[in-house]
């Protein structure tokens, strides 16, 4: 089996993730985010099975190990990413997201770039995502590649 350790990724910790542009959003690490906002946030983006539980939703949140949010200079909820850990060996990078109208700023990569630095210390980071050309570019863009060309298999069970 492959060797997937963190000393292989090709993310680089020391480069800026807060870009002049990304100057009017503010990032915070683990904030208690109200219900409604969250269930908004989930909507924007069309993940109804999320948002048709709020307080599932809720709870998911609140039990991840880590939360970034990103919210504009009037406190409107744009993004949010979390991650679940064991914090030693494994990290899975949950619920990258961003409201469509803030998409393709920086705000992604931004929240991204926080879990990666906060897990740095974690030997295998990983996630899931769509297979759309555009989803596939952008987390290939922060180093992140397919199991398949590691010689590994990502298995998956959804109920």
């Amino acid at each position: 089996m492959a060797d997937i350790g963190h000393t292989a990724r090709q993310y680089d910790a020391t480069m800026s993730i807060d870009p002049v542009p990304l100057s009017a959003i503010e990032f915070s690490d683990d904030e208690v985010v109200p219900i409604k906002e969250l269930t908004e946030l989930y909507e924007s983006v069309d993940w109804t099975s999320y948002a048709i539980d709020p307080d599932g939703l809720a709870k998911a949140v609140d039990r991840s190990h880590y939360v970034v949010t990103a919210r504009t200079a009037d406190g409107e909820l744009v993004g949010l990413t979390r991650c679940l850990t064991d914090d030693v060996h494994i990290c899975v990078i949950q619920d990258v997201i961003v409201r469509p109208d803030h998409q393709r700023t920086g705000i992604g990569s931004v929240m991204v770039g926080r879990c990666l630095r906060v897990h740095e210390h974690v030997r295998q980071i990983t996630l899931m995502s769509d297979d759309e050309p555009g989803v596939v570019a952008f987390y290939r863009s922060l180093g992140f590649t397919d199991p398949g060309e590691k010689g590994l298999r990502h298995y998956v069970m959804i109920g």
